[in-house]
């Protein structure tokens, strides 16, 4: 096991001093990565690309795909009126790369689009926000904390790549046709309870009682029923409840624009179906996969998919509209990734840099891939007309 001892200390200390001796797996998943000394996305662990990476993204495959989502903010700049102050909030910003991308695109293609863009930072890792200030340092660009941020005060467009899917979750499990939920303890604290599951390793899981009624409500509000007999016992998946959270926040903030949701993931329907029994928990170390979240700790990334139905859902009552829901790649070449693709065979490059820039184009829209991505757009504030107008990306191509 490649762990972090000293994370492994901090998380064992926070069970021990627990007064049940357990903590949540989304406690202990929030510090796996986010502990501010040791979590994965606190250190230089972190490691996207294709050389020895943890994972890649669609970022990491060039500045076409953030060449793009800078078409599609332009667009909505428009619609909303070319207002004098356009704040494009990026949440979660990684390495940098994409903000990188789409600035780079706006002095060359839009230089008087520029004196009105607003750019915006959110990055919970001082790590990563060290590297984008690095990397950025050209650019007019300020990070805050999305809290600080104040209500109704942004005019423009909350986007993120692969952010959802970071939040930490809290793991249920079916007994009986009743929802319990999974904790995290130590193995000298489950050899009077029977009601664990066997691990082997540091730390141990436990089932126990509901830690929140926000469980239960989360089916109520994507209109899931984990009663109905075509759910088996033992039937184990993931509730993100961060998500919920942070769009709370996210609508509270947008008095006009548009977030932009960009992650792998699926409608509820298809999230918690009775043959997906064991949730989409995954783990990524070194460009390999698994489903331990027990090992490798503070050195690996830890994801869930992420419910598209709950998002829409519950922006609808925090005042966002849905203006649409596609797939990655049909929103890429809706905004032009076909004509990049075709214009390939006529550029005086050597053929292996040509191979290699079409094989990156088409990563970005492959169906099994990063195409298969979702795209959620939600709107606020927007007149009818605005609305009715329809945005590049969700143009189903011909």
């Amino acid at each position: 096991m490649n762990s972090n001892p000293a994370l492994c200390a901090a998380i064992s200390d926070r069970i021990a001093n627990n007064p049940q001796k357990r903590i949540t797996f989304a406690e202990y998943m929030d510090m796996v990565l986010y502990h501010p000394e040791h979590g994965y996305y606190a250190s230089k662990a972190v490691n996207i690309g294709f050389k020895g990476g943890d994972f890649f993204t669609s970022v990491s495959l060039g500045a076409d795909f953030g060449e793009l989502l800078a078409e599609q903010f332009v667009q909505m700049w428009e619609i909303l009126g070319q207002p004098r102050t356009y704040s494009l909030v990026e949440m979660g910003a990684g390495q940098g790369l994409l903000a990188l991308h789409i600035l780079n695109y706006y002095q060359r293609h839009y230089p008087d689009f520029l004196p009105a863009l607003d750019y915006v930072i959110v990055e919970k890792s001082p790590e990563l926000q060290q590297e984008q200030q690095q990397r950025l340092q050209n650019y007019p660009v300020r990070w805050c904390n999305l809290v600080d941020i104040p209500s109704n005060s942004i005019t423009g467009c909350f986007f993120s790549n692969e952010l959802v899917d970071a939040f930490s979750v809290h793991q249920f499990i079916l007994q009986t046709g009743e929802l319990r939920e999974i904790y995290v303890t130590l193995p000298s604290d489950v050899e009077q309870n029977e009601n664990y599951l066997l691990l082997e390793g540091e730390f141990q899981e436990i089932i126990g009682e509901t830690s929140t009624p926000q469980l239960t409500k989360y089916f109520e509000l994507i209109g899931i029923d984990l009663t109905a007999k075509v759910y088996p016992d033992g039937y184990r998946s993931e509730i993100n409840l961060a998500a919920l959270d942070w769009l709370s926040i996210v609508a509270d903030r947008l008095q006009r624009g548009y977030v932009v949701t960009v992650d792998y993931g699926y409608p509820a329907h298809r999230y918690y179906n009775p043959r997906r029994s064991q949730g989409t928990l995954q783990c990524y170390y070194q460009h390999r996969y698994h489903n331990n979240p027990y090992i490798n700790l503070g050195r690996q990334d830890i994801t869930a998919h992420v419910d598209f139905t709950a998002l829409e859902l519950w922006g609808e009552q925090c005042g966002l509209t849905k203006i649409g829901f596609t797939q990655q790649g049909l929103f890429l070449m809706a905004l032009g990734l076909g004509d990049s693709i075709a214009s390939l065979s006529h550029q005086d490059i050597a053929i292996a840099q040509l191979l290699q820039r079409r094989e990156s184009l088409h990563k970005l829209i492959d169906p099994t891939g990063l195409g298969g991505f979702g795209v959620l757009i939600q709107s606020k504030g927007l007149q009818n007309l605005e609305i009715s107008q329809p945005l590049k990306g969700l143009i189903v191509p011909k």
